[in-house]
């Protein structure tokens, strides 16, 4: 996967990690600030449509990028640093699924008060909180296996 002739993964993971933990800040927000939750909904809503695509389409970019013949001879302690990567990368983008179906069912229920509105802000502040520290972690691991020699 390229674009002019650079590797998509790269590219594309900027925009997961601007738009992952901007997605999740607009959904704490939505969930503490209760007088803005109107005007957070949609809003919420599209960058966690935004954060869930790029970081499928930053995982699946970087499942292509590691299967490339210059990573076959990869060895040693370099190697471990990918696979730290690889491996939270796994688990963000199912923790940032979540945390998509969980905005959805936030927004399509916004109306909704008592029990329903408070079992949707906990989980959606949870999944939130999630997706943030995975994205942060996937991110500094990536960067540690691409900077540190």
């Amino acid at each position: 996967m390229e674009i002019v002739g650079l590797p998509l993964h790269p590219l594309v993971v900027h925009a997961a990690v601007v738009f992952g933990p901007i997605a999740a800040l607009t959904a704490i927000l939505y969930v503490v600030l209760p007088s803005w939750r109107d005007r957070l909904r949609w809003p919420m809503l599209a960058l966690a449509v935004l954060a869930t695509v790029t970081i499928w389409v930053a995982f699946l970019s970087g499942q292509n990028f590691r299967n490339q013949a210059r990573f076959d001879e990869a060895t040693g302690a370099w190697l471990d640093r990918l696979d730290k990567h690889q491996s939270l990368a796994q688990k963000l983008r199912w923790v940032t699924s979540g945390f998509f179906v969980v905005a959805v069912l936030s927004a399509w229920l916004h109306e909704r008060t008592g029990a329903v509105r408070v079992v949707l802000g906990v989980l959606l502040a949870a999944s939130a909180i999630a997706t943030l520290v995975f994205v942060v972690l996937t991110g500094d691991a990536g960067a540690r296996a691409v900077w540190t020699q």
